[in-house]
């Protein structure tokens, strides 16, 4: 690896960090920690400043890694490096150091970066999501299938590229590990779906700072 590479991973998870859901509602005249979930994420800020600005945050935070993707491609990192940079864009995303390495779940980008890896895996983890979420409404039910189908697909699609894979296998370990009290309420049956009454209630001051 290069000094120049090296760069490119240190830039991949400064801008998977950038914490888009908290600066849109605090533009809005709202701290998206104090409300709802307390979490930063496209879900929490659909909740609470409605679909429009959720799509929105949404699509950045997909953006977000997809552009690490480019820059680190544009730097000539291929293969394994390439996917190392974009598991950096997801560690920035979930360790902020300008949330003092508090941060997201890392969902939304990790579907953006694998648009920048492969477009078709990206569209079959996306598409599992959608057939989970749309008839039972959790969210985070369908983002940990999601997160699971990544390297999965990836791997399908592109069997020469095992070591490119080993990253992306990390990123899914992380995402379901920021996921973990998610986890403990659906093995209970007490995860709340996406549009309940009780996912619109206040968070409190210690809830987590992000979501996807």
């Amino acid at each position: 690896m290069t000094a120049i590479q090296g760069i490119g991973l240190a830039l991949a998870y400064l801008i998977g960090a950038v914490p888009v859901g908290l600066t849109i509602g605090l533009l809005r005249g709202v701290d998206v920690r104090k409300i709802g979930s307390g979490n930063i994420g496209a879900t929490n800020v659909m909740r609470g400043l409605g679909p429009a600005l959720g799509i929105f945050v949404f699509l950045v935070d997909v953006f977000k890694g997809v552009a690490a993707v480019l820059l680190c491609r544009h730097l000539g990192m291929e293969g394994w490096l390439l996917s190392m940079g974009a598991l950096f864009a997801v560690l920035g995303h979930c360790f902020s150091p300008y949330l003092g390495f508090k941060g997201g779940k890392g969902v939304a980008t990790a579907l953006g970066i694998t648009f920048g890896l492969q477009p078709l895996a990206a569209l079959i983890a996306f598409g599992l999501w959608f057939v989970i979420v749309l008839p039972t409404r959790l969210v985070s039910l369908a983002s940990i299938v999601g997160a699971i189908a990544i390297p999965v697909a990836f791997y399908l699609l592109q069997a020469n590229a095992a070591e490119a894979t080993v990253p992306l296998a990390a990123l899914t370990l992380i995402v379901i590990g920021r996921h973990s009290e998610n986890i403990e309420r659906l093995l209970k049956g007490e995860e709340k779906r996406f549009g309940s009454k009780k996912s619109a209630e206040a968070a409190p001051p210690e809830a987590e700072t992000a979501e996807r």
